[in-house]
């Protein structure tokens, strides 16, 4: 069997651990109105939760409330638990405004006409989406004997991150864009003795390029 030197056995590795992991992002806009914010004005982020098929993960919420806070350029964030403490019932799942129309309808509530203008909320960002395996292949044993234990073998999968975020303006009562983004990436979880998870950090990815996306578009020109 053919043998790879040294140096170059050390250059294939690290070729490899560099390519694992990786992923693929992309982001579309769609803008239907124009934008910009004050420094006194603050942005709302809620997931979408009607779905039975499952729930927008508030750590996910979480972390594009954090990327748009962040920078010189960061917004002023409502965290998502406290608005909806402040609002309840109007905002839990079964009772959300599902379009502008209802909003505008539901700023008749003297409650919820004050706590928007006490938080000084010009948009609300309504987060809908998740991740995903979508492809999974090999195996891993793992064995103990009297002399040690170790695992062999190899696995990976594919995991796909889809989310989109409608911005609605709370000052007229329009939804002025959407923002998508989608990222894919390969983990592999080679084992020899010990398993070493190389995992593709795709909804960390899809956070941070629709975070970047979200301000940049809350900001406007």
């Amino acid at each position: 069997m053919k043998q790879i030197p040294g140096a170059a056995g050390g250059l294939f590795v690290l070729a490899f651990l560099l390519s694992a992991g990786c992923t693929s992002t992309t982001v579309d806009e769609f803008r239907q109105g124009e934008t910009g914010i004050e420094s006194h004005e603050t942005v709302v982020i809620l997931g979408r939760r009607q779905v039975s098929s499952y729930e927008t993960s508030a750590d996910f919420v979480e972390c594009v409330g954090d990327r748009l806070a962040q920078g010189a350029s960061g917004l002023n964030v409502v965290p998502e638990q406290e608005f909806l403490d402040a609002m309840f019932p109007w905002f839990e799942p079964r009772t959300a405004p599902l379009r502008t129309q209802d909003l505008e309808r539901l700023m008749v509530e003297e409650q919820v006409a004050l706590t928007m203008r006490d938080y000084g909320v010009r948009y609300i960002i309504w987060l809908d989406g998740f991740t995903e395996t979508i492809d999974r292949t090999g195996s891993i044993s793992c064995t103990i004997a009297p002399g040690g234990a170790g695992c062999f073998g190899f696995g990976s999968w594919e995991d796909d991150a889809s989310f989109s975020a409608r911005i609605w303006d709370v000052s007229n009562f329009n939804s002025v864009g959407t923002i998508s983004t989608d990222a894919t990436g390969q983990s592999y979880v080679p084992a020899v003795v010990i398993p070493i998870p190389l995992i593709a950090r795709v909804e960390a990815n899809a956070c941070q390029r629709l975070g970047d996306q979200l301000k940049s578009f809350v900001i406007g020109s």
